[in-house]
């Protein structure tokens, strides 16, 4: 394979239909990290974004990774993944714009501020990708209402939609 080092892998990807037919072929190359597989359309399939600060005294950071129909929302002061906390978009019927987000805790403790915080912290991104639902996982230290603000910020500086 012309042109390919020893950390280089070809990825090919065929399509057929039931009937057997081909209905398309997409190549790319994965070098070390540096490219993703990517659909035909040549989008990544995955795009993810980190971002590294000093908030209020405590090193945080966020990774925001954007999937086809979900959101993953990492947020740590710990260096772990903390509590999971999923937010799920549903319909209400007099505002169809804005849907009610709902949580529910996965793992970890199930307090009503972790609802809050999740709520809080992330309803923005649902919102602005289009109303998708979003996991998030959070473990932090700084349980203020000026810490949750300075999050926020951080979450909106990863944005990848």
């Amino acid at each position: 394979m012309e042109g390919l080092t020893d950390r280089s892998y070809r990825i090919t990807i065929s399509i057929e239909s039931q009937s057997g037919d081909s209905l398309g072929e997409n190549e790319g190359f994965l070098q070390g990290n540096k490219k993703a597989p990517s659909t035909l359309d040549g989008q990544p399939l995955v795009v993810s974004k980190q971002q590294s600060e000093m908030l209020r005294g405590v090193p945080t950071q966020v990774v925001y990774t954007a999937f086809s129909s979900h959101m993953l929302v990492v947020v740590t002061q710990f260096g772990k993944m903390g509590t999971l906390v999923p937010l799920e978009p549903s319909e209400v019927a007099s505002d169809i714009s804005k849907p009610m987000l709902t949580t529910r805790v996965l793992l970890g403790q199930d307090e009503p501020l972790v609802h809050v915080f999740a709520k809080n912290l992330v309803t923005f991104v649902s919102q602005e990708a289009g109303n998708q639902a979003v996991l998030l996982a959070l473990a932090v230290k700084d349980q203020s209402m000026e810490g949750m603000k300075a999050l926020r910020e951080v979450i909106q500086m990863c944005q990848v939609w």
